[in-house]
């Protein structure tokens, strides 16, 4: 069963092009990840320094191996370092 994931994160204006970098890099190892199957970024409207990523997935364990993959927790670390809070996750199905 295909599975949504909601990824909340901060941006400061002082760090944003870091960032943007960062995230860039999470993209392009997202796109070879078994189970992957779409994902979409937004930002909000009312609060410019928050970014929603809503990505989808063939499965929760597809999910979880990516999210606990060691290449993608090195680059998250650094992401959470640098907009000073974790990153919120939440995962839904239909």
């Amino acid at each position: 069963m295909a599975v949504k994931i909601f990824i909340k994160r901060k941006v400061q204006t002082d760090n944003a092009a870091q960032l943007s970098i960062l995230l860039k890099k999470l993209r392009v190892l997202t796109l070879e990840q078994p189970g992957y199957l779409s994902g979409e970024t937004f930002n909000r409207i009312d609060k410019p320094n928050e970014c929603m990523v809503i990505s989808t997935w063939r499965s929760v364990e597809d999910w979880n191996n990516w999210v606990n993959s060691p290449k993608r927790t090195e680059i998250q670390t650094v992401i959470d370092q640098l907009i000073g809070e974790d990153t919120e996750y939440a995962i839904y199905s239909a």
